[in-house]
Protein backbone atom coordinates (compact mmCIF):
# COMPACT_ATOMS: atom_id res chain seq x y z
CA UNK A 1 0.00 0.00 0.00
CA UNK A 2 1.18 3.57 -1.04
CA UNK A 3 1.31 6.21 2.06
CA UNK A 4 0.18 9.57 1.45
CA UNK A 5 2.59 12.30 0.61
CA UNK A 6 1.58 14.10 4.44
CA UNK A 7 1.76 10.62 6.00
CA UNK A 8 4.95 10.38 4.96
CA UNK A 9 6.12 13.65 6.27
CA UNK A 10 4.54 12.66 9.62
CA UNK A 11 6.38 9.83 10.23
CA UNK A 12 9.88 10.99 9.34
CA UNK A 13 9.37 13.86 11.54
CA UNK A 14 8.10 11.86 14.35
CA UNK A 15 10.01 8.37 13.73
CA UNK A 16 7.12 6.08 14.42
CA UNK A 17 7.58 2.60 12.89
CA UNK A 18 5.19 0.93 10.76
CA UNK A 19 3.83 -1.35 13.19
CA UNK A 20 3.39 2.08 15.51
CA UNK A 21 1.47 3.48 12.68
CA UNK A 22 -0.72 0.28 11.90
CA UNK A 23 -1.64 0.12 15.93
CA UNK A 24 -2.42 3.81 16.04
CA UNK A 25 -4.57 3.31 13.15
CA UNK A 26 -2.77 4.79 10.98
CA UNK A 27 -2.13 3.20 7.16
CA UNK A 28 0.83 1.07 7.52
CA UNK A 29 3.89 1.00 4.67
CA UNK A 30 4.67 -2.15 3.10
CA UNK A 31 8.48 -3.96 3.35
CA UNK A 32 9.15 -2.27 0.24
CA UNK A 33 8.31 1.19 1.20
CA UNK A 34 9.97 0.72 4.48
CA UNK A 35 13.08 -0.21 2.51
CA UNK A 36 12.88 2.43 0.44
CA UNK A 37 12.38 5.36 3.28
CA UNK A 38 15.38 3.63 4.93
CA UNK A 39 17.53 4.00 1.71
CA UNK A 40 16.40 7.59 1.71
CA UNK A 41 17.05 8.38 5.28
CA UNK A 42 20.85 7.28 4.57
CA UNK A 43 21.13 9.08 1.99
CA UNK A 44 19.97 12.10 3.60
CA UNK A 45 22.89 11.45 6.26
CA UNK A 46 24.96 10.93 3.58
CA UNK A 47 24.46 14.25 1.82
CA UNK A 48 25.29 16.03 4.96
CA UNK A 49 28.60 14.93 5.04
CA UNK A 50 29.08 15.40 1.06
CA UNK A 51 27.81 18.72 1.38
CA UNK A 52 30.54 19.54 3.45
CA UNK A 53 33.64 17.99 0.90
CA UNK A 54 35.85 20.49 -0.69
CA UNK A 55 36.53 20.72 -3.77
CA UNK A 56 39.29 18.65 -3.96
CA UNK A 57 38.21 15.95 -2.13
CA UNK A 58 35.08 15.54 -4.47
CA UNK A 59 37.17 15.75 -7.49
CA UNK A 60 39.46 12.86 -5.70
CA UNK A 61 36.57 10.59 -5.48
CA UNK A 62 35.49 11.34 -9.10
CA UNK A 63 38.61 10.65 -10.63
CA UNK A 64 39.13 7.63 -8.45
CA UNK A 65 35.68 6.29 -9.84
CA UNK A 66 37.00 6.85 -13.39
CA UNK A 67 39.76 5.19 -13.00
CA UNK A 68 38.11 1.69 -10.91
CA UNK A 69 35.49 2.00 -13.99
CA UNK A 70 38.82 1.40 -16.73
CA UNK A 71 40.32 -0.87 -13.89
CA UNK A 72 37.30 -2.84 -14.17
CA UNK A 73 35.85 -3.29 -17.39
CA UNK A 74 35.89 -6.68 -18.17
CA UNK A 75 33.77 -7.22 -14.87
CA UNK A 76 31.54 -4.22 -15.75
CA UNK A 77 31.31 -6.08 -20.13
CA UNK A 78 30.71 -9.49 -18.67
CA UNK A 79 27.99 -7.64 -16.88
CA UNK A 80 26.54 -5.52 -19.61
CA UNK A 81 26.80 -8.79 -21.89
CA UNK A 82 24.14 -11.04 -19.63
CA UNK A 83 22.09 -7.77 -19.44
CA UNK A 84 22.00 -7.07 -23.70
CA UNK A 85 21.36 -10.82 -23.88
CA UNK A 86 18.39 -10.79 -21.90
CA UNK A 87 17.28 -7.89 -24.25
CA UNK A 88 17.52 -9.71 -26.79
CA UNK A 89 15.59 -12.76 -26.17
CA UNK A 90 12.72 -10.56 -24.84
CA UNK A 91 12.40 -8.74 -27.64
CA UNK A 92 14.08 -5.43 -26.85
CA UNK A 93 13.96 -2.72 -29.71
CA UNK A 94 17.32 -1.98 -31.13
CA UNK A 95 17.49 1.36 -30.63
CA UNK A 96 17.11 0.21 -26.59
CA UNK A 97 19.61 -2.54 -26.94
CA UNK A 98 21.90 0.22 -28.32
CA UNK A 99 21.28 2.59 -25.36
CA UNK A 100 21.59 -0.54 -23.23
CA UNK A 101 25.12 -1.95 -24.99
CA UNK A 102 28.36 -0.81 -23.28
CA UNK A 103 31.64 -1.47 -25.16
CA UNK A 104 35.31 -0.64 -24.05
CA UNK A 105 35.06 3.09 -25.81
CA UNK A 106 31.98 3.67 -24.45
CA UNK A 107 33.76 2.51 -20.83
CA UNK A 108 36.19 5.02 -21.74
CA UNK A 109 34.11 8.02 -22.77
CA UNK A 110 32.01 7.15 -18.73
CA UNK A 111 35.70 8.22 -17.80
CA UNK A 112 36.86 11.42 -19.67
CA UNK A 113 33.47 12.29 -18.74
CA UNK A 114 34.29 12.02 -14.90
CA UNK A 115 37.74 14.07 -15.76
CA UNK A 116 35.92 16.50 -17.40
CA UNK A 117 33.52 16.48 -14.46
CA UNK A 118 36.09 16.86 -12.07
CA UNK A 119 38.06 19.89 -14.01
CA UNK A 120 34.77 22.46 -13.75
CA UNK A 121 34.44 25.05 -11.08
CA UNK A 122 32.23 23.63 -7.73
CA UNK A 123 29.12 25.57 -8.07
CA UNK A 124 28.63 25.03 -4.09
CA UNK A 125 29.20 28.11 -2.43
CA UNK A 126 29.29 30.46 -5.49
CA UNK A 127 27.75 34.20 -4.57
CA UNK A 128 24.79 34.23 -7.14
CA UNK A 129 24.29 38.24 -5.58
CA UNK A 130 25.30 40.21 -2.82
CA UNK A 131 25.34 43.87 -0.65
CA UNK A 132 25.97 45.56 2.06
CA UNK A 133 22.47 47.17 2.84
CA UNK A 134 22.12 50.71 4.27
CA UNK A 135 21.58 49.29 7.67
CA UNK A 136 25.04 47.74 7.54
CA UNK A 137 23.46 44.23 6.97
CA UNK A 138 25.62 42.15 5.03
CA UNK A 139 23.58 39.94 2.29
CA UNK A 140 24.76 36.99 -0.04
CA UNK A 141 22.56 34.53 -2.14
CA UNK A 142 24.33 31.23 -2.33
CA UNK A 143 24.54 28.23 -4.65
CA UNK A 144 23.75 25.06 -2.08
CA UNK A 145 23.42 21.11 -2.77
CA UNK A 146 19.87 20.53 -3.21
CA UNK A 147 20.30 17.01 -0.82
CA UNK A 148 18.91 14.10 -1.89
CA UNK A 149 18.17 13.78 -5.44
CA UNK A 150 16.37 10.88 -6.77
CA UNK A 151 16.59 9.45 -10.64
CA UNK A 152 14.13 7.04 -12.34
CA UNK A 153 15.87 6.40 -15.88
CA UNK A 154 15.33 3.17 -18.59
CA UNK A 155 18.29 1.08 -19.76
CA UNK A 156 21.22 3.73 -19.85
CA UNK A 157 23.62 2.35 -18.42
CA UNK A 158 25.75 5.49 -18.43
CA UNK A 159 23.17 7.58 -17.08
CA UNK A 160 24.23 6.15 -14.08
CA UNK A 161 27.79 7.11 -13.53
CA UNK A 162 26.70 10.48 -15.05
CA UNK A 163 23.95 10.96 -12.44
CA UNK A 164 26.58 9.91 -9.48
CA UNK A 165 28.74 12.16 -10.59
CA UNK A 166 27.19 14.96 -10.45
CA UNK A 167 25.48 14.43 -7.66
CA UNK A 168 28.69 14.27 -5.83
CA UNK A 169 30.20 17.21 -7.43
CA UNK A 170 27.07 19.02 -6.67
CA UNK A 171 27.60 18.18 -2.88
CA UNK A 172 24.62 15.73 -3.21
CA UNK A 173 23.16 12.31 -2.43
CA UNK A 174 21.47 10.22 -5.05
CA UNK A 175 19.42 7.29 -5.07
CA UNK A 176 18.99 5.33 -8.72
CA UNK A 177 16.27 3.38 -10.42
CA UNK A 178 17.88 2.53 -13.71
CA UNK A 179 15.30 -0.27 -14.90
CA UNK A 180 15.39 -4.13 -15.12
CA UNK A 181 17.00 -4.22 -18.31
CA UNK A 182 20.01 -2.64 -17.05
CA UNK A 183 19.79 -4.48 -13.69
CA UNK A 184 23.39 -6.05 -13.45
CA UNK A 185 25.17 -3.87 -15.29
CA UNK A 186 23.90 -0.95 -12.55
CA UNK A 187 24.67 -3.11 -10.05
CA UNK A 188 28.11 -3.45 -11.39
CA UNK A 189 28.30 -0.14 -11.74
CA UNK A 190 26.71 1.15 -8.40
CA UNK A 191 29.03 -1.37 -6.52
CA UNK A 192 32.29 0.40 -8.16
CA UNK A 193 31.05 3.76 -7.67
CA UNK A 194 30.52 3.10 -3.76
CA UNK A 195 33.83 0.94 -3.41
CA UNK A 196 35.67 3.96 -4.49
CA UNK A 197 33.63 6.85 -2.18
CA UNK A 198 34.78 4.49 0.76
CA UNK A 199 38.37 4.55 -0.14
CA UNK A 200 38.16 8.60 -0.56
CA UNK A 201 36.46 9.04 2.78
CA UNK A 202 33.02 9.99 1.08
CA UNK A 203 30.13 8.12 2.06
CA UNK A 204 29.06 4.91 -0.18
CA UNK A 205 25.23 6.07 0.94
CA UNK A 206 25.78 9.03 -0.94
CA UNK A 207 25.45 6.88 -4.22
CA UNK A 208 22.19 4.12 -3.75
CA UNK A 209 20.11 2.05 -5.96
CA UNK A 210 16.49 0.69 -5.48
CA UNK A 211 16.74 -1.04 -8.53
CA UNK A 212 15.99 -4.65 -6.13
CA UNK A 213 12.71 -3.57 -5.12
CA UNK A 214 11.26 -3.03 -8.58
CA UNK A 215 8.59 -1.08 -9.55
CA UNK A 216 6.99 -1.11 -6.41
CA UNK A 217 10.70 0.42 -5.25
CA UNK A 218 10.03 3.13 -8.49
CA UNK A 219 6.63 3.57 -6.61
CA UNK A 220 7.87 4.36 -3.18
CA UNK A 221 10.61 6.95 -4.63
CA UNK A 222 7.78 9.21 -6.11
CA UNK A 223 5.93 9.09 -3.08
CA UNK A 224 8.46 9.79 -0.72
CA UNK A 225 7.92 13.51 0.23
CA UNK A 226 9.68 14.83 2.79
CA UNK A 227 12.66 12.02 2.29
CA UNK A 228 13.40 13.03 -1.58
CA UNK A 229 14.39 16.73 -2.51
CA UNK A 230 13.75 15.99 -5.85
CA UNK A 231 13.12 13.83 -8.98
CA UNK A 232 14.51 13.78 -12.12
CA UNK A 233 12.58 11.15 -14.42
CA UNK A 234 14.80 10.24 -17.89
CA UNK A 235 13.17 8.02 -20.63
CA UNK A 236 10.77 7.86 -23.22
CA UNK A 237 7.32 9.89 -22.90
CA UNK A 238 5.40 6.77 -21.06
CA UNK A 239 7.83 6.99 -18.04
CA UNK A 240 8.26 10.69 -17.90
CA UNK A 241 4.80 10.70 -18.04
CA UNK A 242 4.20 7.94 -15.62
CA UNK A 243 6.22 9.77 -12.72
CA UNK A 244 5.16 13.32 -13.48
CA UNK A 245 1.68 12.04 -12.88
CA UNK A 246 2.13 9.95 -9.59
CA UNK A 247 4.87 11.36 -7.64
CA UNK A 248 4.47 13.69 -4.74
CA UNK A 249 8.13 14.59 -4.67
CA UNK A 250 9.04 17.59 -6.80
CA UNK A 251 10.00 17.00 -10.27
CA UNK A 252 12.23 17.76 -12.68
CA UNK A 253 10.58 17.01 -15.48
CA UNK A 254 12.74 16.06 -18.81
CA UNK A 255 11.43 15.54 -22.14
CA UNK A 256 10.82 13.22 -25.04
CA UNK A 257 12.97 14.35 -27.87
CA UNK A 258 10.40 15.28 -30.91
CA UNK A 259 12.87 17.40 -32.84
CA UNK A 260 12.53 19.32 -36.25
CA UNK A 261 15.04 20.46 -38.76
CA UNK A 262 13.76 23.33 -40.50
CA UNK A 263 15.55 23.72 -43.93
CA UNK A 264 15.10 27.27 -45.14
CA UNK A 265 14.51 27.92 -49.00
CA UNK A 266 18.48 30.54 -48.75
CA UNK A 267 20.09 26.97 -47.34
CA UNK A 268 23.34 25.77 -48.30
CA UNK A 269 22.88 22.68 -50.33
CA UNK A 270 25.43 20.39 -48.66
CA UNK A 271 25.22 22.16 -45.50
CA UNK A 272 21.27 20.91 -45.19
CA UNK A 273 22.00 17.62 -45.80
CA UNK A 274 24.53 17.00 -43.97
CA UNK A 275 23.14 18.95 -40.70
CA UNK A 276 20.15 16.63 -41.53
CA UNK A 277 21.53 13.28 -42.34
CA UNK A 278 23.51 13.76 -39.04
CA UNK A 279 20.82 14.70 -36.67
CA UNK A 280 19.11 12.01 -37.26
CA UNK A 281 21.47 8.66 -38.16
CA UNK A 282 24.61 10.03 -36.14
CA UNK A 283 22.21 8.19 -33.18
CA UNK A 284 19.21 7.84 -33.71
CA UNK A 285 18.17 6.20 -30.41
CA UNK A 286 19.08 9.47 -27.88
CA UNK A 287 16.87 12.45 -27.77
CA UNK A 288 18.15 14.88 -29.62
CA UNK A 289 18.05 13.09 -32.48
CA UNK A 290 15.86 14.79 -35.07
CA UNK A 291 12.03 12.93 -35.76
CA UNK A 292 10.69 15.54 -38.75
CA UNK A 293 12.13 17.01 -41.47
CA UNK A 294 10.54 20.27 -42.56
CA UNK A 295 11.84 21.72 -45.89
CA UNK A 296 10.80 25.42 -47.59
CA UNK A 297 8.57 24.85 -50.49
CA UNK A 298 10.93 27.15 -52.55
CA UNK A 299 14.38 24.94 -51.41
CA UNK A 300 15.78 23.73 -54.89
CA UNK A 301 17.88 20.96 -52.34
CA UNK A 302 14.85 17.97 -51.46
CA UNK A 303 15.53 15.95 -53.70
CA UNK A 304 19.44 15.73 -52.21
CA UNK A 305 17.74 15.72 -48.69
CA UNK A 306 15.66 13.07 -48.87
CA UNK A 307 18.29 11.04 -51.52
CA UNK A 308 20.83 11.69 -48.90
CA UNK A 309 18.77 10.37 -46.01
CA UNK A 310 17.47 7.25 -47.81
CA UNK A 311 21.35 6.24 -48.60
CA UNK A 312 21.32 6.34 -45.28
CA UNK A 313 19.14 3.92 -44.47
CA UNK A 314 16.43 6.21 -43.18
CA UNK A 315 12.62 5.24 -44.07
CA UNK A 316 10.61 8.28 -44.64
CA UNK A 317 7.07 8.72 -44.02
CA UNK A 318 5.97 12.12 -46.13
CA UNK A 319 3.36 14.44 -46.25
CA UNK A 320 1.35 14.69 -50.16
CA UNK A 321 3.62 17.23 -51.39
CA UNK A 322 7.02 15.89 -50.49
CA UNK A 323 5.57 12.13 -52.00
CA UNK A 324 4.52 14.00 -55.26
CA UNK A 325 8.44 15.32 -55.33
CA UNK A 326 9.97 12.16 -54.53
CA UNK A 327 13.46 11.95 -56.29
CA UNK A 328 13.87 8.71 -58.09
CA UNK A 329 15.10 5.61 -56.44
CA UNK A 330 13.30 6.56 -52.79
CA UNK A 331 10.54 4.94 -51.71
CA UNK A 332 8.26 6.54 -48.12
CA UNK A 333 5.43 5.75 -47.02
CA UNK A 334 2.48 8.85 -46.70
CA UNK A 335 2.57 10.37 -42.97
CA UNK A 336 -0.23 10.64 -40.55
CA UNK A 337 -0.26 12.64 -37.63
CA UNK A 338 1.02 10.22 -35.34
CA UNK A 339 4.17 10.33 -37.54
CA UNK A 340 4.25 14.13 -36.72
CA UNK A 341 3.92 13.64 -32.79
CA UNK A 342 5.97 10.65 -33.01
CA UNK A 343 9.85 10.35 -31.27
CA UNK A 344 10.71 6.93 -33.52
CA UNK A 345 13.92 6.89 -31.60
CA UNK A 346 15.09 5.08 -34.86
CA UNK A 347 16.01 4.83 -38.39
CA UNK A 348 12.69 6.98 -39.45
CA UNK A 349 11.96 10.18 -40.01
CA UNK A 350 8.92 12.21 -41.02
CA UNK A 351 9.31 15.08 -43.63
CA UNK A 352 6.98 18.06 -44.89
CA UNK A 353 7.37 20.81 -47.21
CA UNK A 354 6.24 23.79 -45.51
CA UNK A 355 5.33 27.27 -47.02
CA UNK A 356 7.47 29.94 -45.28
CA UNK A 357 9.50 30.02 -41.87
CA UNK A 358 5.79 30.56 -40.28
CA UNK A 359 4.43 27.48 -41.57
CA UNK A 360 7.60 25.33 -40.08
CA UNK A 361 6.76 27.38 -36.49
CA UNK A 362 3.64 26.48 -36.90
CA UNK A 363 3.99 22.88 -37.15
CA UNK A 364 6.41 22.89 -34.36
CA UNK A 365 4.20 24.43 -31.59
CA UNK A 366 1.77 21.68 -33.03
CA UNK A 367 4.32 19.05 -32.51
CA UNK A 368 7.15 19.32 -30.02
CA UNK A 369 8.19 18.30 -27.16
CA UNK A 370 9.85 21.44 -26.52
CA UNK A 371 13.32 19.58 -26.82
CA UNK A 372 15.59 20.85 -29.33
CA UNK A 373 14.61 22.30 -33.06
CA UNK A 374 17.47 23.49 -36.02
CA UNK A 375 17.19 25.92 -38.49
CA UNK A 376 19.32 25.73 -41.76
CA UNK A 377 19.93 28.66 -43.53
CA UNK A 378 21.48 31.67 -45.10
CA UNK A 379 18.64 34.80 -43.96
CA UNK A 380 19.85 36.64 -40.89
CA UNK A 381 15.89 37.76 -40.62
CA UNK A 382 14.68 34.15 -40.44
CA UNK A 383 17.13 32.87 -37.89
CA UNK A 384 16.44 35.47 -35.50
CA UNK A 385 12.65 35.45 -36.67
CA UNK A 386 13.14 31.74 -35.54
CA UNK A 387 15.52 31.68 -32.79
CA UNK A 388 12.73 34.26 -31.17
CA UNK A 389 9.54 32.74 -31.90
CA UNK A 390 10.34 28.97 -31.14
CA UNK A 391 9.64 28.00 -27.84
CA UNK A 392 12.22 25.08 -26.93
CA UNK A 393 14.62 24.42 -24.83
CA UNK A 394 17.78 24.52 -27.16
CA UNK A 395 17.61 26.07 -30.78
CA UNK A 396 20.45 25.44 -33.19
CA UNK A 397 20.86 27.88 -35.96
CA UNK A 398 23.08 25.70 -38.86
CA UNK A 399 23.87 23.22 -36.51
CA UNK A 400 22.94 19.65 -35.68
CA UNK A 401 20.35 18.88 -33.10
CA UNK A 402 22.97 16.45 -31.58
CA UNK A 403 24.98 19.25 -30.41
CA UNK A 404 22.26 19.52 -27.29
CA UNK A 405 24.26 17.81 -24.86
CA UNK A 406 25.91 18.39 -21.42
CA UNK A 407 28.99 17.82 -22.48
CA UNK A 408 29.20 18.55 -25.94
CA UNK A 409 27.98 22.43 -24.91
CA UNK A 410 30.86 22.05 -22.21
CA UNK A 411 29.02 21.57 -19.23
CA UNK A 412 30.84 18.19 -18.27
CA UNK A 413 27.86 15.18 -18.09
CA UNK A 414 24.41 15.92 -17.70
CA UNK A 415 21.29 14.67 -15.61
CA UNK A 416 19.04 15.05 -18.60
CA UNK A 417 16.96 17.63 -21.11
CA UNK A 418 14.80 19.85 -18.93
CA UNK A 419 11.98 20.74 -21.17
CA UNK A 420 10.05 22.50 -18.13
CA UNK A 421 10.26 26.17 -17.72
CA UNK A 422 11.16 26.23 -13.99
CA UNK A 423 14.60 26.21 -12.12
CA UNK A 424 16.62 24.21 -15.10
CA UNK A 425 15.73 24.22 -18.66
CA UNK A 426 18.15 22.17 -21.34
CA UNK A 427 20.97 20.33 -20.16
CA UNK A 428 21.10 20.01 -16.27
CA UNK A 429 24.77 19.95 -15.27
CA UNK A 430 25.78 20.97 -11.70
CA UNK A 431 24.57 24.17 -11.33
CA UNK A 432 21.18 22.55 -12.10
CA UNK A 433 21.95 19.97 -9.03
CA UNK A 434 22.07 23.13 -6.40
CA UNK A 435 19.44 25.46 -5.27
CA UNK A 436 20.60 28.47 -3.01
CA UNK A 437 20.18 30.32 0.17
CA UNK A 438 20.26 33.47 1.43
CA UNK A 439 22.84 34.02 4.24
CA UNK A 440 22.76 37.46 6.39
CA UNK A 441 25.46 38.60 8.52
CA UNK A 442 24.47 41.77 10.94
CA UNK A 443 26.18 43.08 14.28
CA UNK A 444 23.24 43.19 16.82
CA UNK A 445 20.42 44.04 14.68
CA UNK A 446 17.49 44.28 15.46
CA UNK A 447 13.84 45.15 13.25
CA UNK A 448 13.11 48.81 14.51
Amino acid sequence: MTISAQQSSEQESTGQTAAGNAGSGQAAVSPVEAAVHSIADQARTASRRVARANRGWKDRALLAIGEALMAKQDVILRANALDVEAGRENGTSKALLDRLRLDPDRIASLASALENLASLPDPVGSVVRGQTLPNGLRMRQVHVPMGVVAAIYEARPNVTVDIAGLAIKSGNAVILRGGSAAARTNETLVGIIRDELVRTSLPADAVQSVDEYGREGANALMKARGRVDVLIPRGGRNLIQTVVNNASVPVIETGEGNVHVFVDATADEEMAADIAVNAKTHRPSVCNAAETLLVHKDSPHLGTLLTRLSEAGVRLHVDRRVMAALPGGVTATEATDDDWASEYMDLEMAVAMVDDVDEAMEHIRTWSSGHTEAIVTNSLANSELFTAEVDSAAVMVNASTRFTDGAELGLGAEVGISTQKMHARGPMGLPELTTTKWIVNGNGHIKP
